[in-house]
């Protein structure tokens, strides 16, 4: 249950940090082999990959975004330690953090439809010819989707030779619906939010016996491929001779909508780091769904919209009102905890990434900016510091971003321009 001034806090619409108690209430929902199986798949597919589009043969077929230095972020933003940017917005093809879930997915998806066909191989190059293309043209992939996950499907779908049909919401932005109609795929557009989206296109996908849904707040096979994210960024961080212990953390601050694609990273992180990571969710004042849930327990779905708030934010693919369960389940002692944003603090993060780093990011891409603040200056995160023997100063503070690679010109500079005009 809710407590009554966590509720008010929340209603206030104020950003605040939300500590994680760490409980676990409900048994394991998400089966960790999974993960290696998703690792593998990604690794065989990559030829197919890199054979079917020239984003994606440019690094020959693995789909993995840099690790970049953002002390000129720190030093913005007036913080401690050091400060790296995991930069998903640079992700081939998708750019966004939905890139190698999506995939993913995708790619099993043709795997089973291809064995259902008899074949029995083990390349998946094979599976770019004209023959498995014209097979793959019969089934249609099915989403439901604020813009970026959409995309990661669609655009995958059409490699392969998938029909795509994706459903979006009204948060959803016109040049997202523009890229994917330009490259075949299905848009389907609805009045309501992310969860309308979501429900109506399962309910279709499900009437036809040759479509397949993607369903972000269910599937393991998204979440286990979001969980590779971790096994990759290991090599990454020794190539910067960066060593994570528990004397020198690693502090991730991860921008959450519906909770699996940080989730599955999160994951991956804690199996492999232990109590040497610890994970953050930064999400919109009014969209806090996952803090919401795992504060209010796992007994029942609880939406944003049950205690006042409209789900209105700048951060499109955060804007969702319930939290995926999957996710939230598997979060329930692995999180150290959430923090929200305000739309001024998102437009700041856009103009101060672009100003410091370079880096075109959407306002989404931003919400964890904030997230070593509040480690620093807060009565709540200072106590927690003290609790988990963390020096903030000592730490590796990493920034997770999440989309942004894809956005036009046009659509950027209006942002930037908007976000330029507001700051101090």
């Amino acid at each position: 249950m809710l407590d009554d001034m966590l509720r008010q806090a929340l209603r206030s619409q104020a950003p605040m940090l939300w500590i994680n108690p760490g409980v676990r209430t409900q048994p394991e929902l998400f089966d960790p082999a999974l993960i290696d199986q998703a690792e593998q798949r990604l690794k065989r597919a990559a030829p197919l990959l890199a054979a079917g589009s020239p984003a994606l043969a440019a690094c020959d077929g693995v789909v993995e975004s840099p690790l970049l230095p953002a002390d000129a972020l720190r030093d913005a933003y007036g913080g401690q330690g050091q400060w790296l940017l995991k930069a998903d917005h640079r992700l081939p093809l998708a750019g966004s953090v939905k890139a190698r879930g999506g995939f993913h997915e995708v790619l099993e998806f043709a795997e089973y439809c291809a064995r259902e066909h008899g074949w029995q191989g083990e390349d998946f190059r094979e599976l770019g010819s004209a023959q498995w293309r014209a097979c793959f043209s019969g089934y249609q992939l099915v989403v439901g989707s604020t813009g970026n996950l959409g995309i990661s499907i669609g655009l995958m779908a059409r490699v392969l030779g998938f029909a795509a049909q994706v459903h979006m919401s009204q948060d959803a932005k016109d040049w997202k619906k523009a890229l994917l109609r330009e490259q075949g795929v299905d848009v389907v557009e609805h009045g309501g939010d992310y969860a309308a989206a979501v429900a109506e296109g399962r309910r279709l996908a499900e009437a036809g016996p040759q479509s397949h849904f993607v369903d972000d707040e269910r599937s393991s096979s998204l979440f286990a491929g979001y969980a590779v994210a971790a096994r990759r960024l290991l090599p990454q961080l020794r190539e910067l001779a960066i060593e994570v212990s528990a004397r020198r953390p690693l502090l991730v601050y991860l921008p959450c909508g519906v909770g699996g694609a940080p989730g599955g990273i999160a994951y991956g992180l804690k199996q492999l780091l232990g109590d040497a990571v610890h994970v953050w969710f930064a999400e919109p004042v009014a969209s806090p769904s996952v803090l919401l849930q795992l504060a209010a327990g796992l007994e029942q779905p609880l939406s944003v919209y049950d205690i006042g708030l409209d789900n209105r934010t700048l951060a499109d693919g955060m804007a969702v009102a319930q939290a995926s369960m999957l996710a939230s389940n598997a979060m329930q002692d692995r999180l150290a905890g959430v923090f929200t944003v305000s739309d001024a603090q998102l437009q700041r993060g856009l103009a101060l990434a672009w100003g410091t780093l370079g880096e075109r990011l959407e306002h989404s891409a931003c919400a964890g900016f904030t997230g070593p603040g509040w480690l620093m200056e807060s009565e709540p995160g200072r106590q927690w510091c003290l609790a988990q023997g963390v020096n903030p100063a000592q730490a590796v503070h990493l920034l997770w971003s999440t989309g942004g690679g894809l956005l036009p010109d046009s659509e950027f500079e209006a942002w930037l321009h908007q976000a330029q005009s507001e700051l101090p």
